[in-house]
């Protein structure tokens, strides 16, 4: 993990902007997380510049994410940022800070809220319809050859070496809680290695379909940050919609939505569906990994010290309650041929 600052990123920012013409323009940081994310006002002309994580990516993989938001945006229904390439052509620039390089990339600036601000005006519907399309995308999209994204697998998501880091380090997690959670992780394991990774059921995938990635402008959706996106099961993406508001007694709510929106576009089979409440609690165990390596985000300094016994709730449930995001199957429910 790197343990960098918000303010090493913006250094690294403030460096980019010569590559891009843009040397007297101001930096505003918008997000602190994976990387770096700020706004380039350029007397007035507003754009949108992100500083990776050193070891995060690779540039292959970057360029891989860019092609795959530019094939969304240009042959989809899906409105993603558009990329802005440098003068020279580069999509991915190198800002040098004394003898450290930080890779940038700069977008065009999406007019809107941040869902997680006010989700008023969002449509879980709609958003659901919209993951549908991007899978549709997926296994219809001829990709380059050089195209390489890592894979969220069991062993990434769950592992000891998780790309998130390990659960059981989360902070204030209880020796009772770690045993209900361990459990509810065997289950976890031992559903998902029966449901397979079968090409029908796992695809690339954005991986981070949560409120803070999605633009609202007059109720229309913009999907950003597809920094996490990679090869996972296509109900990853469902899991991350209820990303923190696990508890939520909106949370059931919001899954029924997207479901219907997601049935619009695209069927889901009956043994996808049972698998939804593993989904949600995967997300659950895999955030509750990312609070204990990122004590610097928001939601480490809001929820960190409670979201373990949260999560031993939740897996608690997961394990006994037979209705816990338990989804009738429709009697048509049938898979579709794509």
């Amino acid at each position: 993990m790197s343990d960098m600052a918000a303010a090493d990123y913006e250094r690294f920012a403030r460096a980019a902007l010569p590559h891009y013409n843009l040397g007297s323009a101001t930096v505003t940081l918008l997000s602190f997380s994976e990387n770096g994310t700020f706004l380039v006002d350029n007397g007035g002309e507003r754009v949108v510049l992100r500083v990776h994580r050193p070891g995060y990516h690779s540039l292959a993989a970057i360029e891989s994410e860019l092609d795959w938001m530019e094939s969304l945006r240009l042959t989809s229904s899906i409105t993603t940022p558009q990329v802005i390439p440098a003068p020279d052509g580069r999509r991915v620039v190198e800002a040098q800070v004394g003898d450290e390089t930080c890779l940038v990339d700069l977008f065009t600036f999406v007019e809107g809220t941040i869902a997680e601000d006010d989700a008023s005006d969002i449509s879980f519907s709609e958003l659901g319809a919209i993951t549908a399309a991007l899978h549709d995308h997926v296994q219809q999209w001829q990709r380059p050859g050089a195209f390489t994204r890592f894979s969220w697998d069991l062993e990434t998501m769950l592992g000891p070496a998780g790309r998130w880091g390990n659960w059981r380090n989360a902070p204030a997690l209880s020796a009772d809680d770690a045993a209900v959670i361990e459990e509810a992780e065997r289950k976890v394991i031992d559903r998902l290695t029966d449901y397979g990774m079968g090409p029908e059921r796992f695809g690339l995938v954005h991986a981070d379909l949560r409120m803070s990635n999605l633009m609202v402008h007059q109720g229309k959706i913009t999907v950003i940050d597809f920094d996490d996106c990679g090869w996972s099961w296509y109900l990853t993406d469902l899991g991350a919609v209820v990303s923190f508001i696990e508890e939520s007694p909106d949370a059931p709510r919001i899954i029924d939505e997207w479901l219907e929106g997601y049935r619009s576009v695209r069927d889901i089979p009956a043994a996808d569906l049972a698998e939804i409440p593993t989904f949600v609690m995967l997300r659950r165990l895999m955030l509750t990994a990312w609070i204990g390596t990122h004590p610097e985000s928001s939601p480490a300094q809001t929820l960190g010290h409670r979201y373990a016994s949260g999560t031993a709730q939740l897996a608690q449930a997961y394990l006994t309650d037979p209705s816990w995001f338990r989804v009738d199957v429709p009697a048509t429910a049938h898979t579709l041929a794509h």
